[in-house]
This record gives structure tokens, C-alpha cells and sequence, in this order.
């Protein structure tokens, strides 16, 4: 039975609520800065006590699992003291904001190599699933682009909310991360160079001081080209745009529905899928993560995946920084 403890209630609810219904898990401690929420958590799910800090969960030597919900700037701190502490880790993206975090997470891990992932909840979503069988299947052929836009469409939350506080933050690192994440899960295959780009047009006069809209581009040993925009000023729903090109097919999912093109003819029709491109929750993840652990399954590949996908993501901060193309360095 694994002992898992939830820091951080806003999405960390959602976390909470799949351990406590995941069997062979159940919930021991509950953490929020309002420590009425995770009372009030507490007597919903029936399980767990009320941590006041996430310091007690780790010292807890039955806690196995620390589940991190906090805000960005937090977790690279918190990711590195839960695996000192000989901890499984599930965090939240992203999983850290620049190249010595992720140097701090990947050393910490090295030294105790428990599982460690990051909550990427579109890999939950049937129609990725599907994608990334079919490409594995060569039903696309070869993948030469990918484009992803994740439209966050909440402008209030960066001009009013936390994100506005946090020292240099990233639309790239704290939203397009999801889009770059699909990208290297659904091809297989991580980037070898990224430049990138922003403005901050739309949020121009507000208390957001850092770009709204970002770019990168990344290229592929392959030959792929990956485009990927975090544009969190827009006028728009809340939305992942994602069009994938292969030499047989193309993917193309946004407000119409994802639906696969087989044909180059002018009055060709592409084929609708009837999978979601949403998961139910934003702990879909979490069964597959504690059954890994309760399985004694190997850590490393999945672990070197998040590791990677993060360091792709600081390289793109970097670039934006930078205005120049960069080289990914991987841990």
C-alpha cells in the first residue's frame, strides 16, 4: 500500500481525489496554505490528515509518494527535497524553469532513483494515445513537422493571478511546455536545436511584465522541424491546436475536432475520429504511476523522458532570452 501525500489543493484536488480511488493507494497527508481546504478535502475522500507544511509529509517515513500541485517557481525546490528524502515523486508541470533546477532534479534523482514524473495530462487523452500508436505503426510515414499551439485564453489569470508575481515567468516554460511534451512523446524523438521569439503586446499596461505570446522552433536530428507557440493573451477558449505531417497523412486537431487527412485533392474530406482529445481529469496520469511503482517497473526511460523534455523547454526560455539559436544540452 502506498502512502501518498498531496501538496497543494487548487488542481492538486483533482491529484488527491485519483489516489484515494487508485487501488493499492491511499491518501495520508493533505497540504494547502488554507489548511481549511484540505480539512474540508479531508472529510470528502475519508482519507488523510492535514500536513502544515510539506517538511512534515517528508519526514513522515510512511509517506512513499509526494504529489506536487504548487505554484512553478516551487517545484524544482520541492521535487529535490522529496527525492532526498527517498520519495517517489509526481509534479505537476513544469518540472523545473531553468538549466541548474534541472541539474539540482537530475543529480537528486541520480542519487535516489525512485519514480519521478510530470503531470503531462494530454498523454491521457484518447486521440494522442491513438496518434502515437498510429505513428508508431508508420500509418503517417515519415514525420517531417509538427505544430502545436496551446491557446490559453485566460487572460486574467497572468495579469491578475500568482503567474504575475513569479520572477521571470515563461508562457513557454508554464504553458507551451504541454504542446512541447506531446511533440517529443509522439515522435519519439528529442530536438538537437531550438530558437524562439515573443512579444507582449496583448498585456502591454498591465501588471504582467513578462511576454504574453512566445515561439520556438526546433529541429529534429531527423530532419523534423517542431513549431510550437505558448499565446496566452488570446482571444480564444482554452485550447491545444495540434497538426501533424507525415509523408502519408496528415493529423489535424483544434476547434473541429481532431480528424486525419489521406488525400491532396482539392475536394478531398479528411476523416473524423471520435476520440476525445481531452482526458477526464487532470489525474488520469496517476493510476499508471502507482501501479509502475507497485510493479517495481524500471524508472529510467520514463524519468530520462521528463528530464528531457524539460531541458528542451528551459533550451527554448533561453533561446527567447538569448534571440539566438541554441543547442539542447540534455542531463
Amino acid at each position: 500500500m502506498l502512502n501518498a501525500a498531496v501538496i497543494g489543493l487548487g488542481v492538486g484536488e483533482q491529484h488527491a481525489r485519483a489516489f484515494a480511488r487508485t487501488h493499492g493507494c491511499r491518501i495520508r497527508w493533505l497540504c494547502d496554505r488554507d489548511e481549511a481546504k484540505a480539512r474540508t478535502l479531508a472529510a470528502s475522500i475519508g482519507q488523510g490528515q492535514v500536513a502544515p507544511s510539506l517538511q512534515v509529509a517528508l519526514s513522515d517515513p510512511e509517506t512513499s509518494v509526494v504529489s506536487l500541485a504548487t505554484y512553478d517557481d516551487q517545484h524544482s525546490q520541492q521535487v529535490v527535497a522529496a527525492l532526498n528524502a527517498g520519495k517517489h515523486v509526481f509534479c505537476e508541470k513544469p518540472l523545473c524553469r531553468t538549466a541548474d533546477e534541472l541539474a539540482a532534479i537530475d543529480r537528486a534523482w541520480k542519487r535516489s532513483p525512485r519514480h519521478l514524473r510530470c503531470n503531462f495530462v494530454l498523454r491521457a487523452a484518447p486521440v494522442y494515445r491513438w496518434l502515437r500508436e498510429a505513428i508508431r505503426g508508420g500509418e503517417f510515414g515519415d514525420i517531417y513537422a509538427v505544430d502545436g499551439d496551446y491557446l490559453y485564453g485566460r487572460l486574467h489569470k497572468i495579469t491578475d493571478g500568482w503567474r504575475k508575481d513569479v520572477e521571470n515567468y515563461s508562457v513557454l516554460v508554464g504553458g507551451g511546455v504541454h504542446l512541447i511534451d506531446l511533440m517529443m512523446w509522439l515522435v519519439s524523438e528529442r530536438p538537437i536545436s531550438v530558437s524562439a521569439v515573443g512579444n507582449a503586446i496583448v498585456t502591454r499596461g498591465t501588471a504582467f511584465r513578462y511576454d504574453d505570446f512566445a515561439a520556438a522552433t526546433y529541429l529534429f536530428a531527423s530532419g523534423m522541424i517542431g513549431r510550437i507557440t505558448a499565446n496566452f493573451g488570446c482571444v480564444h477558449r482554452h485550447q491545444h491546436v495540434l497538426r501533424v505531417f507525415g509523408t502519408k497523412k496528415t493529423f489535424v486537431v483544434d476547434d473541429q475536432g481532431p480528424r486525419v487527412w489521406e488525400a491532396r485533392d482539392d475536394g478531398g474530406r479528411p476523416n473524423k475520429l471520435d476520440l476525445a482529445p481531452l482526458p477526464t481529469s487532470k489525474g488520469d496520469l496517476i493510476p499508471s504511476f502507482v501501479e509502475a511503482i507497485l510493479s517495481n517497473a524500471h524508472t529510467e526511460v520514463g524519468t530520462r523522458h521528463e528530464l528531457d523534455v524539460a531541458a528542451a523547454t528551459v533550451a527554448a526560455q533561453q533561446a527567447h532570452g538569448s534571440g539566438t539559436a541554441i543547442r539542447i544540452e540534455y542531463p
